[in-house]
């Protein structure tokens, strides 16, 4: 067994080439394609989303078009005149959004970008705006997953640059979540996506997906929290050959605000298990910001998590919950409770 890892003795360091060339789908939607997409046979909206993104992707040019309204709408005419600068997926979490956007990308021809909203906004604070505009217009297509809607800010800072993108002949496909306060009322978040990003709005087609959080569907809440003294122990035992990172809680978020969130991916490079000590409801608002971005690139990553201390639907406060941050709050509970479930789950041949 190698030896174990503690996160908060790290801070890697990032090049601009790096951080461009990171932008692809993260190890758990590297293989993904529309085939491995699974619809809810009970929401049809999801096959349909399936057979609009096809034809997006033969609209740049890669794939073959299913036809019919939906090939008319996206297949458009070889000239290219009709055919929307961009599309935008609409559905609650868990819905596979992300799934399908990674399908996208794998099916349009290059070069092409993959990234998350806050994997963009470092990019521009890295390279500059005009220099991320000058990279990113030389791509066919730039896929922006959870494109966020609570900071104003960076929302008119990602409107400017997916406008600027949109004019050099950029297609773009973006994904971001139903407040859960609106779901069930009708409301997806397209108005206000749409909304925000003023002048592009009439160039952007909504695919409504329907559907409720796969991670969830069938399954308790967050799974009770082992033993602080057995944690490390029952890690060890259950991934014997893995490369297991250890550290308290309270530790590794302290550490957090020493490492830029853009290097979060690289914090997490040769990670295959982690164990955490002590978690417990985080009350600052900036430091449960940046575990956010830790918990989607673990989530990116597929690392399972061993923890101890209160179970991870407690993470955040309730107040957190339902603030004006709560989307990603509540994403982020979803994801660590669907890690927390890897991490200690008792198969048949254990039990």
């Amino acid at each position: 067994m190698e030896s174990i890892i503690h996160l908060a003795e790290r801070n890697p360091q990032v090049t601009v080439e790096e951080l461009v060339a990171g932008l692809h789908p993260s190890p758990r939607f590297g293989e993904v394609s529309f085939d491995s997409y699974i619809p809810d046979p009970n929401q049809p909206s999801q096959s349909e989303a399936v057979i609009a993104l096809r034809n997006f992707a033969a609209s740049i040019g890669g794939g073959k078009s299913d036809g019919g309204f939906l090939g008319k709408l996206f297949g458009g005419s070889k000239s290219g005149k009709g055919k929307p600068a961009g599309i935008y997926l609409d559905g609650g979490f868990g819905v596979g959004k992300t799934h399908l956007l990674a399908s996208l990308w794998h099916a349009a021809p290059g070069p092409k970008a993959f990234g998350t909203f806050v994997e963009y906004t470092n990019l521009v604070g890295a390279l500059s705006f005009r220099k991320a505009v000058d990279v990113l217009s030389t791509y066919k297509l730039v896929c922006i997953d959870e494109f966020e809607l609570d900071d104003p800010g960076d929302t008119v800072l990602m409107s400017r640059l997916m406008r600027e993108l949109a004019d050099a002949g950029v297609k773009i496909a973006a994904t971001s979540n139903t407040l859960p306060g609106s779901l069930g009322d009708g409301r997806f978040a397209a108005v206000d996506f749409k909304r925000e990003i003023q002048v592009l709005a009439d160039q952007f087609t909504v695919i409504r997906i329907d559907g409720e959080d796969y991670r969830h569907r069938g399954l308790p809440a967050a799974p009770q929290p082992v033993g602080d003294d057995t944690a490390l122990e029952f890690a060890q035992s259950r991934y014997p050959e893995a490369t297991l990172s250890e550290d308290d809680f309270s530790t590794l978020l302290e550490h957090l605000s020493k490492v830029h969130p853009s290097r979060y991916r690289q914090f997490i490079d040769g990670i295959d298990v982690m164990v955490i000590h002590n978690v417990h409801t985080i009350t600052a608002q900036n430091v449960a910001l940046r575990f956010v971005v830790l918990a989607d690139r673990l989530y990116d990553r597929d690392v399972p998590i061993v923890a101890s201390g209160v179970p991870f639907d407690q993470l955040f406060t309730d107040e957190m919950m339902h603030g004006g941050y709560m989307k990603k709050y509540y994403r982020t509970v979803s994801r660590m409770t669907a890690l927390a479930r890897e991490g200690t789950l008792v198969t048949a041949d254990e039990s």
